[in-house]
């Protein structure tokens, strides 16, 4: 298993697992209050991201940067001159169009090739990049463009365009849009064509590490969104210090070269980041524009990176997905016993690595090989075979299904981070696995917990202020620290896990604290669990809300011999249903107390979408909208005390 000679060569080069060096600070009880890492890259005092493609242009003219697929479906490479002449035509453009230093522009699509050069030309340029999710409703893309006074919009598709002008329909000036799909790129770059390239030159050596870079918005749960105001210096400190602590591992561990398939949404400051580390690393990157599993295992398995970085859902889906597989040819039980060795063994393994237990015994060795064969290798086919890292963020990772995939060979680095954070503040250090944990500070970055538990981070990630809203900046920037919002803990060597939301905590009548958090994670990460609402706020018991995931659904609904229009009310009340239901919520309720546990649950109808105003574009679910929209579900699961 290529991660266990990763972990031996590791051991024997101890110099990379000890290049972040985590120091800590105790109260007066012995618990660790603050943890800080010392920075690994030096801070950019001069220039700003704008330079990177333009510096490999320079350094490393024929490296290839970037992978595009091209029109027959194969993945063509973009050396590093020639994707910074692409930015150069394109910065040109904006320019012509009377793009002026500091004024925003607006991109509004899906990962692709384009938003990359899109994003470096707007800089370029001396503009500011507006990200907007693809999925953005004419009234979400009204609020940005009009908050941020955005001039210019660059979309990928008609219906985009035609939210945007939807959205911006009494706007005193509508902004100009360009559309990727109708050859934006080549218009653009067609209209700054007789302009000199000294034209950006100029305006690129114009910026410096304090000038903003771009405008991104909070995802909303509770109200409008908020438009993070993040330096070039930010974007950097973020970039260049997780390049300098996780790179090192693929060149000198791995002896691999380091690929990825990028397709987080690049509205997302992660998904952003990602692209700027990867550019600054000249690691070759290709880009998938969409998560949803049926459409991103092909693309893994043509473009086989050797790493990803992704969300809980994607690791959920790829393992349910198995199982799926699995259960359709009579090897459920199969699937299950080698999920649970998986679990076993990732544990036992990481215990001797980590010197606190012996290791796996004979015994699971052998029923550890008997599963590679039978599903550990086949997980690893569907992510491209090559793949033997993985960052997962967003929200807390399943423990045992981390573990699971270590078993399969894919050691999972969880990270935590906003988009005030530049993305990550922690990652889990490479070679010092700690699942159930979202690792230490990023270098350069110190976490503090404050007395009532919130999470408070300082550091050069660190954003300086919302768009044209002091009132919210002030209420979260103390003394140079950024007041999260969420509520966690450092163990003694500095890393951190997060337990849940301060303004989500619940607190039952009888006046237990209950954080939904923790049970929510759970829960999705089980089939058939699509979405989930824990409540309970002053109610006598936890109870539950769940939605069902329209893939395991089918799925189950087939295994069964039952049709695919099986009317809901009939599944809603089908004990076989619910037995399965009640394993995920068993699961969920395995983390917590029994004071804290999941009592009661009602299976709703349909699903918690951005289209029906439950979700955020960033996947997070708008608790108050949900408990509005299901308030009768939620009196009956109280009238029907269990």
């Amino acid at each position: 298993m290529g991660v266990r000679r990763d972990l031996k060569r590791a051991r024997e080069r101890g110099d990379l697992a000890a290049r972040a060096r985590v120091e800590t600070v105790r109260d007066g009880d012995g618990a660790v209050r603050e943890a800080r890492t010392p920075p690994l890259a030096a801070a950019l005092t001069t220039g700003s991201i704008a330079d990177l493609p333009f510096t490999n242009a320079a350094e490393a003219p024929d490296a290839v940067v970037l992978r595009r697929r091209a029109p027959d479906g194969t993945w063509r490479g973009v050396t590093a001159a020639r994707f910074a002449a692409e930015v150069t035509a394109v910065a040109k453009g904006f320019v012509a169009a009377g793009l002026e230093p500091g004024d925003r522009v607006a991109v509004m699509s899906r990962t692709r090739y384009e938003w990359t050069v899109l994003d470096f030309a707007i800089w370029a340029a001396g503009g500011r990049t507006v990200p907007v999710y693809p999925t953005s409703s004419p009234d979400q893309v009204d609020w940005i463009i009009g908050d941020s006074g955005t001039r210019l919009v660059v979309t990928e598709t008609a219906d985009h365009t035609a939210t945007v002008r939807a959205g911006t329909r009494h706007h005193e000036v509508p902004p100009r849009v360009w559309e990727i799909d109708a050859d934006a790129v080549g218009d653009l770059t067609a209209l700054g064509h007789d302009l000199p390239d000294d034209t950006v030159t100029a305006r690129r050596g114009a910026l410096t590490p304090g000038t903003p870079a771009t405008v991104c918005y909070t995802s909303g749960t509770t109200g409008r969104p908020k438009g993070c105001v993040l330096t070039h210096a930010n974007l950097h400190a973020e970039a260049a210090n997780t390049v300098e602590l996780l790179h090192p591992v693929f060149k000198e561990v791995t002896r691999q070269v380091a690929s990825t398939l990028l397709f987080l949404p690049l509205a997302h400051i992660l998904g952003r980041t990602l692209q700027i580390a990867c550019l600054m690393a000249r690691i070759e990157t290709g880009h998938c524009p969409s998560i949803r599993p049926d459409e991103l295992r092909p693309a893994l398995k043509e473009f086989r990176p050797t790493f990803v970085v992704g969300v809980p859902y994607l690791f959920e889906k790829i393992h349910d997905t198995g199982r799926a597989t699995a259960e359709k040819i009579g090897r459920g039980a199969s699937f299950d016993r080698a999920d649970r060795t998986g679990v076993r063994f990732g544990q036992a393994h990481l215990n001797r690595f980590l010197r606190t237990g012996k290791g796996p015994g004979p015994a699971l060795w052998a029923a550890w090989a008997l599963y590679d064969l039978l599903v550990y290798r086949r997980v690893r086919k569907e992510l491209g075979g090559r793949m033997r890292y993985a960052i997962s963020g967003g929200s807390p990772l399943d423990r045992d299904l981390n573990l699971f995939f270590y078993a399969a060979g894919i050691i999972v680095y969880e990270g935590y981070g906003l988009t005030e954070t530049s993305a990550a503040a922690t990652i889990v250090p490479p070679l010092r696995p700690r699942p159930g944990t979202v690792g230490i500070p990023v270098p350069g970055t110190a976490v503090r917990i404050a007395d009532d538990g919130e999470v408070l981070i300082k550091g050069g990630i660190v954003f300086g202020a919302y768009w044209n809203d002091p009132a919210a900046t002030d209420a979260v920037l103390r003394d140079d620290w950024f007041a999260t919002g969420d509520l966690g803990s450092l163990d003694a060597d500095g890393y951190l896990t997060i337990t849940g939301r301060k303004k989500d905590i619940l607190v039952t009548s009888g006046g237990k604290n209950v954080s939904p958090a923790v049970l929510e994670d759970r829960l999705r990460s089980r089939p058939p669990i699509g979405q989930c609402l824990v409540v309970g706020d002053n109610r006598p018991f936890v109870a539950a809300l769940v939605t069902l995931d329209p893939e395991a659904l089918a799925h189950w609904l087939s295994v069964r011999g039952l049709p695919t229009d099986t009317p809901f009310a009939a599944l809603a009340d089908d004990p076989r249903l619910r037995a399965d239901v009640q394993r995920a919520v068993d699961h969920a309720n395995a983390a917590v107390s029994r004071a804290e546990s999941i009592r009661a649950f009602a299976v709703v109808e349909g699903e918690f979408t951005e289209e029906n105003g439950l979700l955020t574009p960033s996947l997070k679910v708008k608790r108050h909208a949900v408990t509005a929209v299901h308030a009768e579900r939620i009196e009956a699961l109280y009238r029907r005390r269990p």
